[in-house]
């Protein structure tokens, strides 16, 4: 494969990246300073005296032009420094609000992408290949419930219905895997199945679909033509070819998952980047609302070009 070819691909995604992440940028940055509110007089009261606000105001910046700001915070940005906090903790750097919140952001998901995964590939394979019976029936119907079931609701039902029978699994709370593993284990089972369940059922669907479709493909009759076991056929020939729209999904779905993260950390009471963010829109922390928003793009964007390799390795006819 041409080498300068490769080169000057790898240069224009570098910057489709950091293109999308300065628009991301500019649309967080005056999205929030079009909300309304005003973060000094929440931070000091709705009584302050107006020389404490503006002086509040001069010393983060506040009195400046919206596009001085704007330059100020992305030249920051730039450097990984997010400013400080304006009201949830103010004065604490925003970069050590997220290296806090992050880890446990990051359990959480990779918890319910799991869960998804496995879910996922055991009803989606055994739906294909039990097509038309009681078992493809009943993987397909789930894969239709999940799909219309919001995650919030479900996070209550799993309180209901799990939390409340079964105290082994906590309905608040979260205890970090650097202090015990089970416990991490346990009380994010709920808010990792609750993320988990709809994007489990759009990964099945998605599998069913895609095995079923390479099954009645001509390689795969010739290779059991040549004598190759229905085992070897289904995982070489099969499953390889039906994962490249399935790891696609995957990756479209991280917009989801994070976007359940935030739902589900203020049900379950999860000190993550998700309650953060929301804690920080309600207090009109700019700084902090901004620093998350980018930092969940980058997740997603940098997930997008991990599953576009991914996918060029998974498929057959790439060149060697």
């Amino acid at each position: 494969m041409d080498v300068r070819a490769l080169t000057q691909g790898g240069v224009r995604r570098a910057l489709v990246l950091a293109a999308t992440l300065i628009a991301g940028a500019l649309a967080v940055f005056f999205a929030m300073k079009a909300a309304p509110g005003d973060p000094a007089l929440t931070a000091l009261g709705e009584n302050a005296r107006p020389d404490l606000v503006a002086a509040f105001r001069h010393a983060h910046h506040l009195d400046l032009p919206v596009s001085a700001q704007f330059a100020l915070w992305i030249g920051g940005a730039a450097r990984g420094d997010f400013g400080q906090s304006l009201t949830l903790a103010g004065g604490v750097p925003v970069a050590s609000l997220i290296a806090t919140r992050l880890p446990v952001t990051a359990f959480i998901g990779a918890y319910a992408l799991v869960l998804a995964v496995a879910l996922s590939l055991v009803i989606g394979t055994v739906s294909a290949l039990q097509r038309g019976r009681l078992a493809d029936t009943i993987g397909t119907s789930f894969a239709v419930l999940g799909v219309s079931m919001p995650d919030f609701w479900l996070g209550y039902v799993l309180i209901f219905f799990l939390a409340l029978n079964f105290p082994v699994f906590p309905s608040y709370g979260f205890v970090s895997p650097t202090a015990s593993l089970r416990g991490a284990l346990l009380s994010g089972f709920l808010p990792a199945l609750a993320i988990a369940a709809p994007m489990a059922a759009v990964f099945a669907r998605t599998l069913r679909a895609a095995l079923l479709e390479v099954l009645h493909r001509e390689y795969v009759t010739v290779a059991r033509s040549l004598g190759f076991g229905p085992r070897f056929v289904f995982f070489h020939y099969v499953m390889r070819n039906a994962l490249i729209p399935y790891v696609t999904v995957l990756g479209l779905q991280v917009r989801y998952l994070l976007g359940g993260v935030v739902v589900i950390e203020r049900i379950f009471g999860i000190p993550g980047m998700g309650s953060l963010m929301v804690d920080g829109a309600f207090g009109r922390d700019y700084p902090v609302v901004q620093a998350c928003a980018l930092t969940f793009l980058a997740i997603v964007l940098l997930t997008n070009l991990l599953v576009d390799a991914l996918c060029a390795r998974l498929d057959p006819r790439r060149a060697a």
